[in-house]
């Protein structure tokens, strides 16, 4: 049994548009690095966090990596364990691009891994939706589901959890932008409905299926069709400046379909090659600067990995 190990985990797209905690992918960047040690005098520290501009709590039992590693080990019957964490943050927290999310599986990743693969990547599952809990309230499952698992995900239930991987294109690229405004993940869920009128749920199960569907058949025309949200974009949209005017840049270079990447404030569109996504990207953030708006790209296929070891 290795008594180290660095691992990367990838940031994520949730939502996917009409999939409301349902629906999600990963992507190769960005994402965030754990490095964790076996040590001799038990329980579980964080050593170091670099990347997060001293945001993130130290604390083992507030700090999503510790607190899943620690329901792990306690899953295990490992409690008396002694581990070491360092978190490397190469992502922005706060970003719509699940920054918690990353951190949490890197992590849980790391310790399985120490102990021998003791539990499948959807079995941990589980273990990653307390750390989100954590983080913003509620343990959804569409960011961390395909960080730990890669590619393209359904959450079909979440009790009993049954989470689904989906084929896709393998040209299916993603185009991200993250303007860099504050939407805490918190107050954007509190903007949306708690109830909605029938027509339009019965709108969103059919793009739900409309897309899922054309993720099948790698039919790009059905998915960018799907790709309309008539619940959850209508509120958030109003956080993020510039919106429609970018979906609207996106879709005339080519996109797919254009949305809010999780919460928000992040933008992604889905395009047919990298090439068109790296237009997409640039028109973005020229339109962003119009109106003083710094912001990062990032252009990625679909990531069917996951999280991966790095030494």
């Amino acid at each position: 049994m290795r008594d180290s190990v660095k691992v990367f985990a990838p940031a994520t797209v949730a939502n996917v548009v009409c999939g409301f905690d349902v629906l999600g992918f990963a992507v190769n960047a960005p994402g965030d690095e754990v490095i964790m040690r076996l040590v001799d005098e038990p329980g579980v520290k964080i050593t170091k966090i670099t990347g997060d501009d001293g945001r993130l709590p130290l604390d083992p039992a507030k700090n999503t990596v510790s607190a899943s590693v620690q329901d792990y080990l306690k899953h295990i019957g490992r409690e008396d364990a002694g581990i070491t964490i360092e978190l490397h943050k190469k992502m922005p927290i706060g970003s719509g691009l699940g920054s918690s999310s990353a951190s949490t599986v890197a992590g849980l990743f790391a310790v399985n891994t120490l102990f021998g693969n003791l539990l499948s990547r959807k079995e941990l599952v589980p273990f990653a939706m307390k750390g989100e809990e954590l983080a913003c309230g509620y343990g959804h499952a569409d960011n961390v589901a395909p960080a730990l698992m890669g590619g393209f995900v359904l959450v079909r239930s979440y009790e009993p959890l049954d989470v689904i991987s989906l084929p896709f294109p393998e040209d299916l690229c993603a185009a991200i932008v993250y303007p860099e405004v504050d939407v805490p993940t918190k107050d954007a869920r509190q903007m949306i409905r708690s109830k909605v009128f029938l027509k339009d749920a019965v709108k969103q199960w059919g793009n739900v299926a409309g897309l899922v569907s054309g993720l099948y058949t790698s039919d790009y025309d059905l998915i960018g069709r799907s790709m309309v949200d008539v619940l959850v974009e209508p509120v958030r949209s109003i956080l993020i400046p510039e919106f429609y005017a970018m979906r609207q840049l996106a879709m005339d270079l080519g996109a797919v379909g254009f949305g809010i990447s999780g919460s928000g404030p992040s933008v992604f569109a889905l395009t047919r090659n990298q090439e068109t996504a790296r237009k997409i990207t640039d028109a973005l953030q020229a339109r962003l600067k119009t109106v003083q708006i710094n912001s990062l790209s990032f252009v990625s296929p679909v990531n069917a990995k996951g999280p991966v070891v790095l030494d």
